[in-house]
């Protein structure tokens, strides 16, 4: 069966385990890089979090939990409910982006005249939300084309996995390629281009093409991802940082 891009072949039979597999590595991302993040925290000073923080991860955890449903789904041939709740999900991305600008606002402020003060870090914390929402728009402007929506939303699902891969091995990173551009693309984005790659990997694979869809969207998450680590080793970028916080 071809989709409506290209000639695209639709479906294959290994797309029962590989889309899957995509989902679970996104889960095991994020549970690498945040439960032991969380232990340690909590055993040095509690949940001290602020409550934007605790908004932002119920929000995206709800929004890993609907991806997850939302897999299983279809896998099951349950289109129509997956439809359903597609509308759900496109109110859940809204919030993804509003708590984790709140979320971002709140944390850089509150870190402002402490030794774990960096306001320039905020071009990677809204590159994530921007790459995020423009992503999963498209997935919903191309919900249609099942072929491009479900790569789409892996895509901007995983463009929010540099929180959980700089916890991972953000300070091994650091330690070997240095602070400056090519340490924070190691520790923020390597991890997320890797697992973007194999969406594309996989397509070459088993349908010996690319999807449209997934080349544009890549082609802008990788260059807003180097924007984003360019923008953090400007000088200039810490000035803006700090008027964006309100300083």
């Amino acid at each position: 069966m071809k989709s409506n891009s290209s000639n695209f072949l639709f479906r294959n039979p290994w797309d029962r385990y590989a889309f899957p597999s995509f989902v679970v590595l996104i889960w095991f991302v994020i549970l690498m890089g945040f439960i032991p993040d969380i232990i340690h925290k909590f055993q040095k000073q509690g949940f001290n979090y602020p409550l934007a923080v605790h908004m932002h991860a119920a929000v995206y955890v709800s929004w890993l939990v609907l991806l997850t449903v939302q897999t299983v789904l279809i896998g099951r041939g349950r289109v129509s409910t997956h439809r359903r709740l597609g509308i759900f999900g496109a109110g859940l991305a809204a919030l993804v982006i509003v708590t984790g600008l709140i979320a971002t606002y709140v944390v850089e402020n509150k870190m402002l005249g402490t030794p774990r003060a960096d306001p320039a870090f905020i071009s990677t914390l809204l590159e994530d939300v921007l790459i995020f929402g423009s992503l999963a728009g498209a997935a919903l402007a191309l919900r249609h084309d099942a072929a491009a929506h479900k790569r789409l939303m892996l895509l901007a699902t995983m463009s929010l996995l540099q929180a959980g891969f700089i916890r991972w091995w953000g300070v091994a990173m650091y330690r070997t390629f240095g602070h400056g551009f090519l340490g924070g693309w190691m520790a923020d984005y390597l991890g997320v281009t890797l697992l973007v790659l194999g969406i594309g990997v996989y397509d070459l694979v088993t349908r010996r093409r690319l999807h449209p869809a997934y080349v544009l969207g890549t082609v802008w998450l990788l260059s807003w991802q180097f924007i984003a680590k360019w923008l953090y080793v400007s000088p200039w970028w810490k000035i803006i940082s700090l008027h964006l916080l309100g300083h």
